[in-house]
């Protein structure tokens, strides 16, 4: 297969007998068809073709920079090929670490895992708001409308659709305006929220980062130079997502009494006063259940 050596062919280019393109595209079928001169047999027929797909924009590079001392074309091409192919398959392993991390995120006894509704994972928070809006609804000692419908834009940042449709009648109020009461507050607050929602998308990407670095660290040699290395990147990156936490759970989320009673018009000593009275029958109903 003379007519395909790679020596064979760059002396053609040399001569101006090929073009620049023509010549790039020899280098690749070259190459597809000699995969045992460059063990690209021992890969899979599919991953080699991957490859070498991936290589193609490279030779271009390659060609530029080659210089006739010392080495053939042939041995020059053959090093840049392993080298890339070094580079490829760390580049996959780390996309298939990264994919490992996105699928297998959930399992419970992961470091990172927690289940505090300020920053957990966003499936978790939902599910405590959802328990929490059941509570609200479900409490019998709630009779005034008014205290409850307090509550409800107190809490309005876990407040749902499905929440609005069985709370209205409750509060006695039609959907639509409760659901005006509520964008206000969001109005009032935009900052704040947008504020929480940018440090909890940080989070996650912290978080998915810690993950991706311990599983990398469990599939490197023990002790190794690399391990020691991911070692101290992976303590770094859980003190770091541990400092994120605890700022965010520094970012209320709830409206502040005056916001909450300028959305509904009366004054702040009412919203006070309505929920000291919940949180005193919250706090005698716990105390007698605890002694049930």
């Amino acid at each position: 297969m003379q007519e395909y050596s790679l020596n064979n062919l760059y002396s053609q280019y040399i001569k101006g007998v090929i073009g620049r393109k023509e010549f790039e595209g020899l280098i690749y079928k070259t190459i597809m068809k000699d995969r045992q001169r460059y063990y690209l047999n021992r890969w899979k027929q599919e991953e080699s073709d991957d490859f070498v797909s991936w290589l193609y924009p490279r030779i271009h590079g390659a060609i530029d920079s080659y210089r006739e001392k010392g080495a053939s074309f042939e041995a020059y091409m053959g090093s840049v090929i392993r080298l890339s192919a070094k580079e490829y398959r760390t580049h996959m392993a780390n996309n298939s670490i990264t994919e490992y991390a996105a699928w297998a995120v959930r399992v419970p006894e992961l470091y990172a895992r927690q289940e505090e509704p300020d920053y957990a994972e966003e499936k978790n928070r939902d599910s405590g708001a959802a328990k929490q809006q059941t509570a609200i609804i479900d409490t019998e000692e709630i009779k005034n409308p008014r205290q409850l419908l307090v509550l409800i834009l107190k809490c309005y940042y876990y407040v749902s659709d499905d929440f609005l449709d069985r709370a209205a009648p409750r509060v006695g109020i039609d959907r639509e305006k409760l659901r005006e009461m509520i964008d206000k507050l969001s109005a009032l607050r935009a900052g704040r929220d947008e504020e929480l929602r940018n440090m909890q998308e940080r989070i996650y990407s912290q978080f998915y980062r810690c993950f991706i670095y311990e599983k990398k660290l469990s599939l490197m040699p023990e002790n190794s130079a690399a391990a020691v290395k991911m070692k101290i990147r992976l303590e770094k990156a859980r003190i770091r997502l541990e400092t994120m936490r605890k700022r965010q759970a520094k970012i209320r989320t709830d409206a502040t009494n005056s916001q909450v009673a300028e959305v509904i018009g009366i004054s702040k000593g009412a919203v006070d006063a309505s929920l000291h009275n919940l949180k005193t029958r919250w706090k005698i109903k716990m105390d007698r259940s605890s002694l049930n």
